[in-house]
């Protein structure tokens, strides 16, 4: 083969596999562009311990992307977050705007809206209280058998809440007891609960209540005492007293014959 044409073979090979590489590089760029909505988790991240939310945030903002198709194909609500740093926070009301650089997505692709670009929640402080321990007694025992008064060990526990919820609440109570088809005193460790949502229990984490479950016993008349004397004199429808003050039949001519 004469050394022109070989010359001439390899440069189109070139040439060929340049506008290859050019086509699968440049493809990308070729793709329509489009816009799409995402449902996105919002997390609110270094919450100082000392303060806490009490009005409702939305766990999820619509957020709305624009991108090539492959791109937003490749993003999904999972694999998104918009976070916000909220180590500034103080008891009041908040607010914080979230803007496009709250949540991160590929180089290409923009974030055209977040709705809501705006939160309001409150922040208040928190505090710790101490307060009583209320057994809750679930079922009654068999027939014949009564619930005596519980105790407790402890009887108190330390609690931690916002104090607008604290002052909403007088005790705080034990899980479930079940008392259906007990006939005898009983001790059980039973786990500590709070029913307010804000409200979370420090210690102790358990306590141990003894139930008195007792025997019904039913009513003793008392021993009869009786008395001869009386029960004649009942008998004959007079008192013991009466009875001696009567005179004899013997006696009674005698008084009429003292002058």
């Amino acid at each position: 083969m004469r050394p022109w044409v070989a010359n001439t073979i390899l440069k189109l090979v070139a040439l060929f596999l340049a506008i290859v590489l050019w086509w699968v590089v440049s493809a990308p760029r070729r793709e329509g562009m489009s816009e799409r909505a995402f449902s996105v988790p919002l997390s609110l991240i270094a919450i100082p311990r000392t303060v806490v939310i009490t009005t409702p945030v939305p766990t999820n903002v619509s957020v709305r992307l624009r991108g090539r198709n492959s791109d937003l194909r490749a993003l999904s609500s999972q694999t998104l977050e918009v976070t916000r740093e909220m180590s500034w926070a103080v008891p009041g009301e908040a607010v914080i705007t979230l803007s496009p650089q709250s949540i991160a997505v590929p180089p290409d692709v923009e974030v055209v809206s977040i709705e809501p670009n705006k939160v309001k929640f409150r922040v208040e402080a928190l505090r710790q209280w101490s307060l009583p321990i209320r057994p809750f007694l679930a079922g009654q025992p068999p027939a014949g058998y009564f619930v005596g008064d519980p105790t407790l060990e402890p009887a108190r526990a330390l609690v931690s809440g916002p104090e607008s919820q604290l002052n909403k609440i007088r005790e705080v109570a034990t899980e479930r007891i079940i008392m259906t088809g007990r006939t005898e005193t009983f001790i059980q460790d039973v786990p500590v609960v709070s029913d307010s949502p804000h409200v979370r229990v420090v210690s102790p984490l358990t306590t141990q209540v003894t139930v008195p479950v007792i025997a019904e016993v039913g009513p003793t008349l008392p021993a009869a005492t009786t008395d001869s004397s009386s029960t004649t004199a009942d008998a004959a429808g007079t008192s013991p007293a009466t009875t001696s003050q009567e005179a004899s039949p013997e006696e009674e001519p005698r008084k009429r014959e003292k002058p």
